[in-house]
């Protein structure tokens, strides 16, 4: 009986409440990839909703999350910090880097309306072994469910599950300031873009229209960087858990059974 017992729980580390998991420590990265997804980080900007939450500890057990109510009651700090989850791949001829961030609640219509939420990006360069590496594009996670004001569906919501990009905007990247060259111009403006870094970018969890699903957009303000665990850092037992557990609505944009199709959808080119 001990030893069926000791089984089942490395199989299945069970449910345990949101605010109880324990993320992982960002480990040293040791190979190209790992090094390329460090260098690469994102930082994410809470502009509404739940501040990010780890979804696994490394005994498999999973978050909970939250029921869909009384806003960002809750969830507003994550009391042991937050996590970036990352997987990594060539896809035709190009290094996709996925990072994915996990939320308790889900809100759409300007309000909390579900239990748990996925968000991520998948950011393009042409070669992680290049000392000078390029970003190509970057892909942003949408939410491709009917707007709607309280539980009446209002319109239509974005078609695509990723909004996509080649080209990097210049307030994509940390610590860009825009500069108005023209404050005294009524009808026309000329801006300059100062400062920033040209490799590490940064996204907002943001609504992108009144009364959608809350989804990704580019960031004018800097956030946050989450310690990163890349898929094959994570203990067995965690990434056993992030295939087999049931997230809702929410998909695991990374795990094996949905990061082929992730790359495939989110393909900008």
């Amino acid at each position: 009986m001990v030893l069926c017992c000791a089984l089942l729980c490395c199989v299945d580390g069970g449910t345990i409440n949101h605010d109880e998991v324990q993320p992982f420590a960002q480990p040293n990265p040791v190979t190209i990839s790992e090094k390329a997804a460090v260098k690469y980080k994102p930082q994410l900007f809470i502009h509404v909703g739940c501040e990010s939450f780890p979804a696994v500890n490394a005994a498999g057990e999973i978050s909970g999350g939250l029921k869909g109510t009384n806003a960002i009651d809750g969830c507003e700090k994550a009391p042991l910090g937050s996590q970036t989850y990352g997987r990594s791949a060539w896809y035709q001829d190009k290094w996709a880097m996925v990072y994915a961030w996990y939320f308790p609640k889900n809100f759409g219509g300007e309000d909390a309306r579900e239990r748990h939420n996925w968000a991520s990006i998948v950011l393009w360069i042409d070669n992680p072994a290049l000392e000078t590496s390029k970003i190509l594009g970057v892909s942003l996670s949408q939410q491709t469910r009917s707007r709607r004001v309280k539980f009446i569906p209002i319109g239509p919501g974005p078609k695509d599950p990723y909004l996509k990009m080649t080209e990097m905007p210049p307030m994509a990247f940390v610590g860009t300031q825009r500069i108005d060259l023209s404050p005294h111009e009524r009808w026309s403006r000329n801006y300059a873009y100062v400062g920033g870094s040209n490799v590490s970018t940064r996204f907002s969890h943001a609504f992108t229209e009144k009364y959608s699903w809350i989804d990704l957009t580019i960031s004018w303000e800097d956030g946050t960087y989450h310690d990163l665990i890349m898929w094959e850092q994570l203990t067995n037992e965690a990434r056993e858990a992030l295939n087999s557990a049931d997230f809702g609505e929410a998909k695991v944009p990374f795990n094996d059974n949905n990061f082929d199709e992730t790359l495939k959808t989110a393909w900008p080119f």
